[in-house]
């Protein structure tokens, strides 16, 4: 889809980011969609994590493309004239996946490499807390850096037509319990990521995947990364990241002011 196509979609009555059995979903395909046109959605998104070699616990194995695919289509015409179905994926920087394979792309970043190793960023506090010390001598904001770097690059490298939960960095960093969001660093590694992506003209998420599971009370990403975009021209969408079928367009009422 292009970006226009993309935003012309009405933003509360669409869904572009619901994660099925085929990855780490706990639902069908089937599933998602019910519950989407359930909850009155005219467009809905299903799509799964890209195969990454180095993570067999999120990925969709390749086998399973083709067959997610025409569970797709076959949803897609059973509610045509009801609501648009499509198949995406959630391209990883460090993932494989052939664009055109899709009706669209999410691009995202949920791994740092270094020193040949794949280092998950959203695993858990404890995985974070160890990549920190191990890779960056205890310096969250070092850490945020890389990521930050790698996430400017996601839609050169993904081919993506929305950019995912942007600062996925701060899952765990509830209350600057890891770094300050307000340090002068942290805002320099953010705003370089967003300057490059605006002048490719991203699109950007509003995902409330993190409410729904209880790590943040907030969206990705953070107000005022939001209000930065808005205020250079740049557009979202809402997405749920949602992965029950209960978490289909999580909170869209209630982020939909970010908009």
């Amino acid at each position: 889809m292009t970006a226009a196509a993309i935003l012309a979609l009405n933003p509360l009555l669409t869904d572009l980011h619901m994660h099925t059995l085929y990855c780490d979903g706990a639902d069908t395909p089937r599933d998602m969609v019910e519950a989407a046109r359930a909850k009155g959605l005219t467009t809905v998104g299903v799509l799964a994590h890209s195969f990454v070699a180095f993570d067999e616990e999120c990925r969709i194995e390749l086998d399973d493309i083709p067959k997610m695919k025409a569970e797709l289509l076959s949803l897609k015409e059973q509610y045509r004239g009801q609501m648009n179905v499509l198949f995406g994926i959630e391209a990883d920087y460090y993932g494989t996946h052939e664009p055109d394979e899709y009706d669209y792309v999410i691009g995202s970043v949920h791994y740092l490499h270094k020193d040949g190793r794949y280092l998950p960023i959203d695993l858990s506090e404890e995985s974070l807390a160890e990549t920190c010390d191990r890779y960056f001598g205890g310096d969250y904001l070092a850490l945020a850096e890389e990521y930050y770097r790698l996430v400017g690059g996601v839609k050169q490298k993904t081919a993506c037509d929305i950019v995912g939960h942007l600062d996925l960095i701060t899952k765990f960093n509830r209350d600057g319990a890891l770094f300050d969001t307000h340090n002068e660093r942290y805002i320099k590694a953010w705003r370089g990521a967003v300057d490059r992506l605006l002048s490719e003209g991203a699109v950007f998420e509003i995902n409330t995947g993190a409410m729904s599971r209880g790590y943040t009370d907030a969206p990705y990403p953070a107000r005022e990364i939001i209000e930065y975009i808005k205020a250079r021209g740049g557009r979202f969408i809402l997405s749920s990241d949602a992965h029950r079928k209960e978490n289909v367009a999580y909170r869209f009422d209630s982020v939909a002011e970010l908009l």
